[in-house]
């Protein structure tokens, strides 16, 4: 395996080799888990990247005492944060670039129904996003686009970020060194990933009663 190839795989499994990094950068991997959370968060080009279950891992590591837990909640909440905020701002920029009344795929009336649904959906959209893998990398990017009012977007765009950041990464603090845990450490983050699509799934299938009933009461 080059080099390169290395690098690419640490990345892409930055969940897998933390306790290697830490062994090499020490509290400097402070810094690199600042920057992968940020981006996973904040660049719509990096869904990739590991979220859930890197916060799990540094969780788990933080609890054997190679990292202080309270500086990791603190940086790893502002990033996620952070990121989130880029994103909406980078998805505001863009979107009346983007969308015009003579294009053909980026119609100006997909703008305004994408501003719609945020007005109405946003709040939900935001919290519940920050749980759901790929999808919390877009949905700032589309709430930007969409306008969604800014103080309405931070404040949930904080709950969420906390909540997100609390759950996992306390998760793997508690939890992350118990015997059965840590004898199938790569089974309990693929559980992880795959908890963290229930949210979407509840609401898609709130959205199909919802409407199965309404064709109910209309016919």
């Amino acid at each position: 395996m080059s080099t390169f190839e290395k690098i690419i795989e640490v990345i892409f499994h930055l969940d897998k080799y933390l306790g290697l990094l830490i062994e090499k950068f020490g509290v400097g991997v402070l810094i690199i888990l600042f920057l992968v959370i940020f981006a996973e968060t904040g660049l719509v080009i990096t869904p990739f990247l590991p979220g859930d279950s890197l916060l799990f891992a540094a969780g788990t590591i933080a609890a054997q005492g190679n990292l202080q837990i309270m500086v990791l909640f603190l940086i790893l909440s502002l990033a996620a944060i952070l990121g989130d905020s880029v994103n909406y701002r980078i998805g505001k920029s863009l979107g009346t670039k983007v969308f015009r009344e003579n294009s053909k795929y980026f119609r100006k009336e997909y703008l305004i129904k994408t501003e719609r649904f945020y007005e109405k959906y946003g709040p939900k959209t935001i919290i519940l996003a920050r749980f759901i893998p790929i999808i919390r990398t877009f949905a700032p990017f589309i709430a930007g686009i969409g306008r969604m009012n800014y103080l309405k977007f931070i404040i949930y765009n904080i709950i969420g970020g906390v909540s997100w950041v609390t759950i996992f990464l306390f998760g793997g603090y508690f939890f992350g060194n118990l015997p059965w845990v840590k004898e199938n450490f790569e089974l309990v983050l693929i559980t992880i990933i795959f908890y963290s699509f229930i949210p979407i799934i509840w609401e898609i299938m709130k959205h199909n009663w919802k409407k199965r009933r309404n064709n109910g009461e209309s016919s």
